[in-house]
């Protein structure tokens, strides 16, 4: 049984029951900022609210039900057929010249361990945790029995042609070479093994 918490917010734009994708992307912000942006951007109609949170600690947050949809891709194709599981990471950084710490793209800082990698024009990235992936390969293969979505991963964060019809795991990084989510951090071979666990 997944202990799931409910922080629903209402701001939807349709309904459907048949969902073929899990699409895996990130916050951008800690968990707690982006459940603020969530509920009052936009005069509280912000309508790009992913279904499910998991945070740096591995708790699964659902903000959406599962047969609704918002305009999070912006792509009606991919938004009604997709469940959103967004994990709560600041994704790329940028070193503080002469300080001890990165900030990410809203000023917050960070201070521990960062991944140095080139990727898509940046070159820190804040680490997921093992936590955060073995939560959603938990949720993954619940919405797996839930919805008859295959347990196929990509297995890879670069875009991939077709998506559209692809039934599986992915990740918003698949889908457009402008997304940077999820980041070269995400550990793909630990996941895949977490799906393949009984």
């Amino acid at each position: 049984m997944i202990d799931i918490i409910e922080k629903k917010i209402e701001h939807f734009v349709g309904i459907e029951n048949k969902k073929t994708q899990i699409i895996l992307t990130h916050t951008s912000r800690n968990v707690k900022e982006y459940l603020t942006s969530l509920k009052y951007r936009h005069n509280k109609k912000y309508n790009k609210v992913p279904h499910f949170i998991i945070t740096r600690e591995g708790k699964i947050l659902q903000t959406l039900d599962t047969e609704k949809y918002s305009k999070f891709l912006n792509d009606i194709k991919y938004d009604r057929q997709s469940i959103i599981i967004c994990l709560e990471n600041l994704g790329w950084l940028e070193k503080e010249p002469l300080k001890n710490y990165h900030i990410n793209w809203i000023g917050s800082i960070y201070k521990e361990k960062v991944l140095d990698k080139k990727w898509r024009d940046y070159f820190f990235w804040e680490p997921y945790t093992k936590i955060q992936l073995e939560k959603t390969a938990e949720l993954c293969k619940k919405l797996s029995n839930e919805y008859s979505i295959n347990l196929t991963c990509i297995g890879h964060n670069t875009k991939t042609s077709r998506m559209e019809t692809f039934n599986g795991i992915l990740t918003r990084s698949n889908i457009d070479d402008d997304f940077t989510d999820v980041s070269p951090d995400f550990d793909f071979e630990y996941f895949i093994k977490q799906l393949e666990n009984e």
